[in-house]
Parts: structure tokens; sequence; C-alpha cells
């Protein structure tokens, strides 16, 4: 952890610079792919139908992707966690289930594009004019989707096995050889669309196989046959860390399709037919990703600045961090908003001299879509800023509000309003939808980061921990216990540790790990498995959380190799499984029972004791699947089941009496 705490002590500026600029470049580099045959596709014969063309297939492209980068970013996440626990078995296996995913979901995928492609083009706003030209680009960029989306999973799992570098090279080898292949394959070659569609997947297959040569000696993990075969618990962990990004990724699906299926509607009833204005956002949605991507990759490279510091206690570092990410991304925003309001023209016509009319609606189009666009890039920070303190209720709300709500209600209600009242203007009720829903959307966001920020300003007291250092004992037994709430498993513990002698580790680990992680024992005392945690499996996915989680389970392994203890909660039968010497516990009892222990400790009524129970069991089954990967109530999981209901003491007696009768368990020395 000792490099994880320069993140602490680190000048944000440069901290920002060394993990914000390899972002930028990548994310920048990707964006060449959608950009670079827009260019020469435009500037070709083909002119602004064959862009039309090419952006009617994008929201399937986004499909596709959406499912790559969840595999991808959890099975990223997944590596990460895997090496902070030095856990090279799940390590090869989450490599290998991704793989095999992926493989699986691209061919399915293809083959049902493949099939349906007239179909879907049609569906996707795709006119007469357009779609063959759509068919013959997209039939060969579904073709080619394993390649595709399996170099996206893998260039992810690359990046998070401690090699940017190489995914950066991948990834730009790919790119360039796209660009130098656009104008042979398209002008010099003759094959029009279909040029661009092959130069694009060839530079996709150069990178899927630089991808490919990494896996032959990666740093932290050795694939083997039996890691492709897939695991459905790994693939629950993988989905549940890169939920967040599907879900991001299927809400510019729905503003895509949306926007296609409007344009398509509304075109045709007004003076530019439906070709020109699916043309024309087709190149402005990919010129805006160029501002967005820089933005998000600011956002991304300061991600573990702000999770680090956020845990440590260090607000005013945090605070420090988001100013400038903030001042950083809205300059660029800013900037770049100017541009498309006062010379449209100049990036415009690098994608083609069109005619007038097209001139005239690209030109408009720019100005008022894209006139509040710093604002966008404002709520997509947002959302990556909460992703990285642990708060998924707010980056949910960031990633989805503007496109998935705002912007598609408004586009609804704006084009018919208009359409009613100026016949043959129902068009511009799309380019007023993205100003407004940036104006709602950025206000909401706002609001929320304003509450954040003064609730920052006053922290709970929580009382420190007494005792910050691992306790002395002797080898023997290590006992952990597992427990339903309300059966009293606490007491149990302690006084089971008690009888044998030996030290009890439960609320003792929040100050362990806060030394050990560097985070401020404020941050960890609420507990990994609060039940006042709502969506606690996004909750728990987090960057900053999984590294307290992992710092958690090396104290675990510390407190073991010192000798016999007890331990209760935090997973530790699961972290602990391949000690010798452990005897897994679990306590149970019916609800009753335990509904009289809450009442009286808490003085709850019986129906709160009730709720308190409920909330508190489903976010340990949480944190438990997450932590282990399986069933928390999976009595497999433990050597002994015990009913808390006959009594603390003769619980105590039962366990005890076990140990003795159990000389495989290794007794007591």
């Amino acid at each position: 952890m000792d490099e994880t705490k320069i993140l602490g002590t680190e000048a944000i500026p440069k901290l920002l610079r060394k993990f914000s600029l390899p972002c930028v470049m990548g994310l920048l580099i990707g964006a060449l792919y959608n950009i670079v045959d827009q260019i020469f596709i435009g500037n070709s014969s083909l002119g602004y139908l064959g862009n039309a063309a090419t952006g009617i297939s994008f929201p399937l492209v986004c499909i596709a992707n959406a499912f790559a980068w969840c595999v991808g970013d959890g099975a990223a996440s997944y590596l990460s966690i895997c090496a902070g626990r030095q856990d090279n078995e799940s390590a090869h296996q989450c490599v290998g289930t991704g793989i095999t995913v992926t493989t699986l979901i691209s061919i399915v995928f293809a083959l049902g594009c493949i099939l349906f492609c007239e179909p879907l083009m049609v569906l996707f706003g795709a006119s007469p004019d357009t779609l063959k030209l759509a068919c013959d680009y997209f039939l060969i960029i579904a073709a080619f989707f394993p390649a595709y989306l399996l170099f996206n999973v893998m260039n992810s799992m690359i990046r998070a096995d401690g090699s940017p570098t190489y995914a950066m090279l991948a990834l730009l080898s790919g790119a360039i050889l796209n660009i130098i292949l656009d104008p042979i394959c398209i002008f010099v070659l003759d094959w029009g669309i279909k040029g661009a569609a092959i130069a694009t997947v060839v530079g996709q297959v150069l990178s899927f196989l630089i991808c490919c040569a990494y896996l032959r000696k990666p740093k932290s993990f050795r694939l083997q046959g039996r890691s492709f075969y897939p695991s459905l618990t790994m693939l629950k962990s993988l989905i549940a860390l890169g939920g967040s990004t599907f879900i991001i990724q299927i809400s510019m699906v729905v503003m895509t399709l949306l926007s296609n299926i409007m344009l398509y509607k509304y075109g045709s009833l007004s003076i530019y037919g439906s070709d020109i204005p699916i043309s024309v956002f087709s190149i402005q949605t990919k010129v805006y990703t160029i501002v967005s991507n820089i933005a998000v990759g600011i956002a991304l490279g300061g991600q573990p600045i702000l999770g680090y510091n956020y845990g440590a206690g260090k607000l005013q570092r945090v605070k420090e961090a988001y100013r400038l990410i903030v001042l950083a991304s809205l300059s660029i925003g800013i900037l770049a908003t100017l541009v498309f309001i006062f010379c449209p023209q100049i990036i415009i016509g690098i994608f083609g001299s069109q005619n007038a009319l097209y001139m005239d609606f690209a030109v408009q189009s720019f100005q008022i879509s894209l006139c509040l666009c710093f604002i966008t890039a404002f709520i997509k920070i947002s959302s990556i800023f909460f992703q990285a303190i642990g708060k998924p209720i707010e980056s949910m709300v960031a990633s989805i509000t503007r496109d998935m709500f705002c912007f598609v209600l408004t586009t609804l209600t704006l084009c018919q309003l208009l359409e009613a009242t100026y016949p043959g203007k129902g068009i511009y009720g799309i380019l007023l939808a993205a100003p407004i829903s940036d104006l709602v959307a950025g206000s909401i966001i706002t609001l929320l980061t304003l509450r954040f920020f003064r609730r920052l300003e006053a922290p709970s007291a929580v009382p420190t921990t007494a005792g910050s250092t691992i306790m002395p004992s002797h080898p023997g037994i290590i006992i952990t216990i597992a427990r339903q709430h309300g059966t009293c498993g606490k007491q149990i513990g302690a006084l089971l540790a008690q009888r044998l002698g030996i030290p009890c580790y439960y609320k003792e680990l929040t100050a362990l790990v806060a030394q050990e992680s560097g985070f401020a024992e404020k941050f960890l005392a609420k507990d990994y498995d609060d039940p006042q945690e709502k969506l606690q499996e996004l909750y728990l996915g987090t960057k900053v959380i999984q590294q307290g989680i992992i710092a958690q389970e090396q104290v675990l392994r510390k407190i073991a190799a010192e000798g016999s203890c007890v331990i209760v909660g935090r997973a530790a039968n699961h972290v602990l499984r391949h000690y010798d010497k452990v005897l897994r516990v679990f306590l149970y009892a019916p609800l009753e029972y335990r509904q009289q222990n809450v009442q009286k400790m808490y003085q709850d009524s019986p129906a709160k004791a009730r709720r308190h129970i409920l909330r508190s069991d489903t976010s340990r089954a949480s944190y438990y699947s997450s932590v282990t990967g399986r069933a928390w109530l999976d009595m497999t999981n433990y050597d002994l089941c015990l009913n808390a209901n006959v009594g603390k003491e003769k619980i105590v007696d039962c366990i005890i009496q076990y140990i003795q009768q159990k000389p495989s368990q290794g007794g007591l020395h």
C-alpha cells in the first residue's frame, strides 16, 4: 500500500498530470476509430449519404460495446482486486471467463446482425437512398465483431495488468493502420463504403492480434486450458463490477437510437429530408466525442486520487483535485463550445464539401445542439467523481439523467409540439432538446454536488478504536464467526476468546486496516456491510471500497500469521480458507429470537427491529457475495452451524467441545 499512499502526499497537479495524460491519450486514440471513416467517406463521391449510412449503424456498435465494456471493465476491476489479494488463481479464471463469454456474445450478436441486417438498418433510420450503403458497411463491421469486442475486453485487462503503454500501443497501431488504409480502400481501390469498413476491421484485427500476443506473457496471471471454462460465479462478479459501465453505454444507445428515429421521421417532413439530418448528427456526435473523451480522460485519471484521499479523510485534497478536474474539463468544453457556435463551418468542412442545404442544417445543428456542451462535460465528470468516492446512487443519477430521461422526454415533447404548431419544423425539437437537457440535468447534478460538499464540511465524529496493533498470541486454532443479525455474534466471539485466552477481533480491525490502507477510521467505521447503504453491489464495486476491502484482507492474514484468535465477520472464513487450523462457525437463529435481541440492543420497536434485521442480513449477503463469489447462507462454506437460540454460554461450550473432539482442527497449544 506504500505506493498507493503517495496519492495522499504528492502534489495534486503533479498527480493529475501523471494519471490523466495516459487516459486522455488512450481515449483520443479510441475516438479516431469513430471519426476517421466519416472524414474520408464525406470527402468521397459518397458524400453525406455515406456518412448517414455509417451513422445509422452506430447504435448497434454501441450496443455491442456495452457488453464488451461491461465485461472488460468488470474484468479490469477484478484483476486489480486479485493483484491486491495476491490471488493468482482467480486472476486467470477472470481473464479466461471474460474472453470466453465475450467470444460467445460477439458471435451471437454478429450472426443476429448479419441475418437481420436490412430490417435493423430500416429500424435505425435508413432511407431508400441509404439502405444499401448502410447494409454494405455494417455487414462487414458485424462480421468482425468477435475481433472488435475481444480487443476491447483484452485491452482493458492489459491496462489492469499493469501495462497501460502496451494497451495504448495496441490501440494506436490499429488506429494508424485504419487511417492509412481508408484512402487506399476508398479512393485508390475504389471500394467505396465497403472500403471504409474493410479499413476499419483490418485495424481492429491488428489491435486484437497485438492484445493476443500480450497474453502469452502477462504480469499477474498465467492462462491455462481450464481458464477458458466460464465460471458463472466469476461472471456474476464481472457483471457487478462492470454494471455501471453497461448502464452508461446503454443510455447512450437509447439517446442515439431515438435521435435517428426522430431525425428520419421529422426530417422527412422538413426541407432537409431524412438523410441530411442523420448524416449531420452522425458527424456531430463523433466530433463531440473528442471533446467528451478529453474531459472524461482527465476525470478518469483523477479517480484514484479522489478515491484514496476521500477514504483517507483528506478532504481538502479531495476538494482541490475536484476543483482542478472541473476547471480543466470546463476549459476544454468552453473552448469547444465557442468553436461550435462561431465557426462550425471549419469543423463541418473537414468532412467534405456538401450542398447548401446540408451546410445550412449542419451549421444550425452545431450552433444549437452543442451550445451548452461544456455542461455535458461537467455531467460526465460528475458521474466519474461520485463513482470514485463510492457514491453509486449519485453516480448513476449523473450518468443517466441527461441521456435516458431529460433528452428522451424533451425530444419527444418538442418534436411533436413544434411540428403541430409549425409544420416542417418538428426536427428543431431534436436540436433544442440537447441544450435544454444540459440545463436541467446540469442543475440537478450541481445540486447533488453542492449537497455532497456541504455535508463534507461537517463530518460526524467517530470514536477512535483503542489499540492499533495485532495482539500477541500463540500457535493454535483460528475461529471465524459469521452470523445473522441479532444472534449476539460479537458477544459470543468475545466470550469464546476470553474462555480460550486468545485475542478477539471485531471493531479492532478498523484501526489496523486504517494503518494498512492509509484510510481514515471514520471512513472505515461505517462498515462495508452498512445496512443503510443502497445499491450495495455497485457500492462494493467502487474502487475506493475495494481498496479498503483488500487492505482488510491483508490485515486478516497478518492476524492469522500471529496465531490463535477469534475473528467476527468480515468474510474471514473465506479469506483464511487456505490456512491450516481454521474453524469456520456460522450462527443463525429464529427471527423472533433475533428480533428480541435487536429490540433490547437498539430499543427498537418490533417492526423497526424486523426491518433492521432484514436490511442488515441483505447487506451482509451482498458483501459476502462480492468478496467470495459465494452465497452467504450456503452452509457448505462453514464447518459448524449453530442455532444461537440456545444461549451464548451454551454456544461457547459447544464450540470448545467441538474443538476438543476434532484433533484435525489443530486444537489449542
